[in-house]
């Protein structure tokens, strides 16, 4: 989780700078969602990603300097710097795909999982998306095929509480978790604050999938910090309280508290940890800059018509 958070908190300087073309969304707030979920996942087990993924990437295992050379359009990047922020892809590290269109992951992942089980694979697939995706078409229509044939996917959907700037309130009637009834799957309502609670959920959900009882739709309540992009405050249509009020619940410092209070670590190792991935991050920094851009006879190299 503090890689997560640090390596977001760079790509916000580098972004303000003008060091990185395009858009980015951080993940800041909801580092436990990524971080629980991939800890609960096997070598082969894959993901889906989406706009706001590069926390995704990280608890997948994709170096930090990876992700950074992405978004600064470098060939060093995960996509050699052609699929920046938002199109972030390793398939070594099970990183399947990442996609900008809203909901759009989710028929993708079914199809994933399809695939698993036709490749008589034993792995799952785990699709992450907002709580503004749940509201498309496609949500229910992933859900429901992947409910009837069984497949081996987890959905699971960080509710920040915002779609851009429109509030869950305004947008959704009833738990999104509750949605899972409807197709004959599990829905649970967790809280996406807390990595311990998101771990033993997604590890539910993966023992179910990998033995053949079909998916489960897993919402996890967060908050992003920030606003929808690294380009605004968020603060137009929410409020210094509102946004405080999250922001004691931050789930790094709630499991370093559980932590240090049951004297499994000490308050200077939880220290080191942050110098050390300070200093991971500083490092992935200055290779991304000091990396060269494709040369121009690489323009057609991946188009085809």
């Amino acid at each position: 989780m503090v890689r997560q958070r640090m390596l977001e908190e760079k790509v916000i300087e580098l972004y303000k700078i003008g060091l990185i073309p395009g858009l980015a969304h951080p993940y800041i707030g909801q580092e436990a969602i990524a971080a629980g979920v991939c800890a609960a996942l096997e070598k082969g087990d894959l993901i889906v990603s989406n706009h706001r993924g590069h926390g995704h990437s990280v608890a997948k295992g994709v170096p930090v300097h990876a992700i950074l050379s992405e978004l600064m359009g470098k060939k060093t990047g995960m996509c050699l710097g052609i699929g920046g922020s938002m199109h972030c892809t390793d398939l070594n590290a099970g990183v399947i795909f990442s996609t900008a269109i809203v909901g759009g992951g989710i028929p993708l992942s079914v199809g994933v999982g399809l695939a698993l089980r036709m490749g008589k694979k034993s792995n799952c697939v785990v699709c992450f998306f907002g709580d503004g995706a749940s509201n498309t078409g496609s949500f229910h229509e992933a859900v429901n095929l992947a409910a009837i044939w069984k497949l081996p996917v987890i959905f699971v959907c960080e509710n920040n509480q915002y779609a851009i700037s429109v509030s869950v309130s305004k947008s959704t009637s009833a738990s999104i978790a509750q949605r899972g009834q409807a197709y004959g799957i599990p829905g649970l309502l967790v809280d996406g604050m807390n990595v311990l609670d998101v771990y033993e959920a997604a590890q539910r959900a993966a023992r179910r999938a990998k033995n053949g009882d079909g998916p489960t739709l897993l919402e996890c309540t967060t908050y992003r910090y920030r606003g929808h992009g690294a380009y605004d405050t968020g603060l137009d249509y929410r409020t210094h309280e509102e946004v405080n009020e999250w922001m004691t619940r931050d789930p790094i410092q709630r499991l370093e508290q559980k932590l240090t209070a049951t004297k499994e670590v000490t308050s200077s190792e939880l220290e080191a940890i942050r110098s050390r991935v300070n200093s991971q991050v500083e490092e992935a920094t200055k290779l991304a800059k000091d990396s060269s851009y494709l040369s121009s006879d690489s323009l057609s190299k991946f188009v085809w018509a």
